[in-house]
């Protein structure tokens, strides 16, 4: 049995109508059985980093995204979080929103289990300076990419310090095991377990250049210079963009923080919602 959480937040998405009114079922729910509860935006990022530290479980009302955000948000202080599915897709969530009660019901009783994820860092250094801004965290994927226009962007790729290749592409991923079922699963590259450590590395569109993706060693470094007749952009989990100048090169490697999931489902659920969300069972 696992720790029974008492304080737990509610992270809502703003754009979606549901979200709201069922924090609100939920608030109940959880106030009736003696829980503390917390209800803040999924993008109000300031508000969510003030009171996390407080909390025992956090529960997001939204798609994927919102969850990359609460697992970025709940990281540095080790805050486990469970998601209702309320998106298109929620590979992420656990919870469906019409049946919430009962596993509800079961994390407050301790009938749940905890899956580790590993997490991102990813810092951008220019030309050797200070990097421009602290390390990111990513929890899919750091991906260096063109910007508006439909030219490739020329990589050069170290894994260690050590010359890997030069990737000549529409653009290179470096995703988590997490990730492989997002941008880097549409870009070809291999589905892993998500407790895995490893880092993966492929492009996207290669021309001419290495066009298979790499699964690099627990505690591996990459580092990724990108060089184009124009800005060539960083994304981290599709919600953040950096312009990236000449020379800039992108450091990734595994972060010192995991995210938690909770879950309330039997260890083979991966593999299920993987068949169901692509429709591969036949």
């Amino acid at each position: 049995m696992a720790p029974p959480p008492t304080r737990i937040g509610l992270l809502i998405h703003p754009k979606k109508a549901e979200s709201a009114p069922l924090a609100e079922e939920m608030r109940a729910f959880l106030e009736a059985r003696g829980c503390a509860v917390w209800i803040g935006s999924a993008w109000d990022e300031p508000e969510a980093l003030a009171n996390i530290e407080e909390l025992d479980l956090l529960v997001t009302l939204g798609g994927d995204g919102t969850m990359l955000r609460a697992a970025r948000i709940g990281a540095r202080d080790g805050v486990p979080l469970v998601g209702v599915k309320l998106g298109k897709v929620s590979f992420l969530a656990e919870i469906a929103p019409d049946d919430w009660q009962r596993p509800l019901g079961q994390i407050l009783a301790g009938d749940y289990w905890l899956e580790e994820r590993m997490l991102l860092d990813a810092a951008v250094t220019r030309a050797g300076e200070l990097p421009v801004n602290h390390s990111y965290l990513a929890i899919n994927d750091v991906v260096i990419s063109r910007a508006g226009l439909a030219r490739i962007v020329t990589v050069t790729t170290w894994v260690d310090q050590n010359y890997l290749t030069t990737y000549r592409a529409d653009g290179v991923i470096v995703s988590t095991p997490t990730g492989c079922t997002g941008y880097a699963l549409a870009a070809g590259g291999p589905i892993l377990p998500p407790e895995l450590k490893n880092l993966l590395v492929l492009p996207i569109c290669a021309h001419l250049s290495l066009d298979r993706p790499v699964v690099l060693a627990q505690g591996a470094t990459v580092t990724l210079e990108a060089h184009a007749d124009y800005a060539p952009i960083l994304t981290v989990d599709g919600q953040f963009e950096i312009s990236l100048a000449e020379g800039d090169r992108v450091e990734v490697k595994a972060s010192k923080h995991v995210s938690r999931f909770v879950h309330v489902q039997d260890r083979a659920y991966f593999y299920r919602t993987l068949m169901e969300r692509l429709r591969w069972r036949g």
